[in-house]
C-alpha cells in the first residue's frame, strides 16, 4: 500500500512539474525571436488575470494542464499579455499589451491569437493566423481548435 501511494505521488508530481515548466514571454520581442527562431507561431494569450472569470478558468481548465503542456512545447511559443486590474505592471509592459490589444482587435477577454512576426526597421509586423476564446471541454476540446486554427499557417 505505502509502495503504491508513493508512486501514485510520483507520478501526480511529475505532471505538475511538466505544467510549471512552460514559459510563458511577457516581452513581444522575446517572443519574437524564439517563434522565428524555433520556426513556431506564437500564441498570444490576452487575459484578465486577476479579475476575469473566463480567463481564470480558461487557465485551470487548460493551460495549466498536463495535456496543454506537452501540445504547447511542440506547436508553439507561449506569451501572455495580461491586462490585470490589481497586479502591478510596468509601464513598458503595459504599453506593450495595449498596443497589441489595439493592433489585433481584441474586445473582449480571454482571447487567444495564434500569429507570427517578422521585424523590419525595429518595427514588428504580424501575420495572424486565427483565434479562438474559452472552449467547453477542457484541454482535448480546447486543443481540437487550436489545432485546427494551426493548420492553416
Amino acid at each position: 500500500m505505502r509502495k503504491t501511494f508513493i508512486t501514485l505521488l510520483v507520478v501526480m508530481a511529475s505532471f505538475a512539474v511538466q505544467a510549471q515548466e512552460l514559459t510563458w514571454e511577457t516581452d513581444i520581442n522575446k517572443a519574437i525571436k524564439v517563434s522565428n527562431k524555433t520556426k513556431k507561431p506564437m500564441l498570444l494569450f490576452f487575459t484578465g488575470s486577476d479579475w476575469c472569470g473566463w480567463c481564470i478558468r480558461l487557465q485551470k481548465e487548460v493551460l495549466k494542464t498536463p495535456e496543454f503542456a506537452k501540445w504547447a512545447k511542440t506547436n508553439v511559443v507561449l506569451v501572455e499579455l495580461d491586462f490585470p486590474r490589481k497586479t502591478p505592471q510596468s509601464d513598458a509592459i503595459k504599453n506593450q499589451n495595449n498596443s497589441l490589444q489595439q493592433t489585433f482587435g481584441i474586445q473582449g477577454f480571454p482571447t487567444v491569437w495564434f500569429a507570427t512576426a517578422t521585424v523590419k526597421n525595429g518595427k514588428s509586423s504580424f501575420t495572424g493566423i486565427g483565434n479562438t476564446g474559452y472552449v467547453a471541454g477542457g484541454p482535448k476540446a480546447w486543443l481540437a481548435v487550436a489545432d485546427e486554427i494551426l493548420k492553416k499557417k
